[in-house]
């Protein structure tokens, strides 16, 4: 980008490397997290919900249709008109309280612990070999921002002043998760859910608010997640001046992902999926060969090159363990 200011964007970084090969690719996996992000929305909608309301059930065209699944289904239903909208300026603002939500989150979680009478007292198996697989695929999903880096930079007035930005959001989400990882195992040990909040207490008023803050992020998040699926498909055909079709296209991906949902419920297993296929391609490998192939002088032996290529080796390492751990769970949980 400082080389070349008609670079905006990660497709950009893509075409710059490896012309328009370079641009559909990170393109696809880009949309593609896009889409199972929106999948994970539903699902972990469904989960919640069921969790506070566990003996609900709908009746549709004449099917009951209990649990999980049918909160899945009411949540696509909600979020539906939420995605029709051209300007999402104030979904965007809103789904800004993210950080805020987060903040909450770990409260109530920590309050769990210290006042609800779960404590801290805990015990499991420190360490499991056999999981790290899922275990790094999930940290890595954690922290699969890159794709909107590009953007982010070029927003800021000081661009100069970039990388301290990473450094502070880097420490932050590290500490975040951290200390999310270790109050979850000091309060449940092996028993932890793939959500901390199905296991906290349902009658405590800080379960409630737990649950209802991750339940608001989804609804809010899900139209600004999927918008740039759609705009792709509707620049595509040149068709983003037809309302009906493009209300179509995007009422057809949202139906789309509630049947995968619905057929793949492992939250946990589909992030990892997401974290080691598309999280590590995206923040780990791709830009190492695109800084490589538009920076030739990286390319002489030297400590430069010996990091870049431990970083390429541990994540093809981690793509390819991660994705198949990911895959067999979900198999045979299916």
């Amino acid at each position: 980008m400082d080389s070349n200011p008609h670079i905006k964007t990660y497709p950009d970084i893509g075409e710059a490397a490896f012309g328009p090969k370079g641009r559909a690719l990170i393109s696809l996996f880009m949309y593609l997290e896009l889409y199972l992000v929106a999948i994970e929305f539903l699902i972990l909608e469904g989960d919640n919900l069921h969790k506070l309301f566990h003996n609900t059930s709908f009746k549709i065209g004449g099917i009951r249709i209990r649990g999980q699944k049918g909160f899945m289904i009411l949540t696509a239903l909600v979020i539906l008109p939420t995605t029709w909208l051209r300007s999402l300026g104030m979904l965007a603002y809103v789904s800004a309280g993210g950080v805020l939500a987060s903040a909450i989150l770990m409260g109530c979680v920590f309050w769990a612990g210290a006042v609800d009478g779960v404590g801290f007292h805990e015990k499991g198996e420190l360490l499991k070999f056999g999981g790290l697989p899922t275990a790094i695929s999930l940290f890595v999903f954690c922290y699969g921002g890159h794709a909107v880096f590009p953007t982010l930079c070029n927003s800021m007035k000081d661009r100069s002043q970039f990388s301290k930005v990473l450094i502070v959001c880097f420490v932050t989400i590290t500490i975040s998760y951290g200390s999310m990882a270790v109050l979850g195992y000091l309060m449940f040990g092996d028993d932890l859910e793939s959500q901390v909040t199905l296991n906290l207490p349902i009658r405590k008023i800080s379960s409630h608010i737990a649950i209802c803050t991750i339940l608001i992020n989804p609804i809010t998040k899900y139209a600004v997640i999927t918008t740039p699926i759609a705009a792709a498909i509707e620049d595509k055909y040149s068709i983003q001046n037809n309302r009906v079709i493009s209300i179509i296209i995007r009422t057809l991906i949202v139906l789309s992902t509630l049947i995968v949902a619905l057929l793949v419920p492992f939250f946990g297993y589909v992030m990892a999926f997401i974290g080691a296929f598309l999280s590590v391609t995206v923040s780990m490998l791709l830009p190492c060969l695109f800084y490589l192939k538009i920076k030739k002088v990286a390319r002489r032996f030297g400590l430069e090159l010996v990091m870049i290529g431990g970083i390429a080796v541990a994540g093809s390492f981690v793509g390819v363990i991660g994705t198949y751990t990911s895959l067999k769970q979900i198999v045979n949980h299916l």
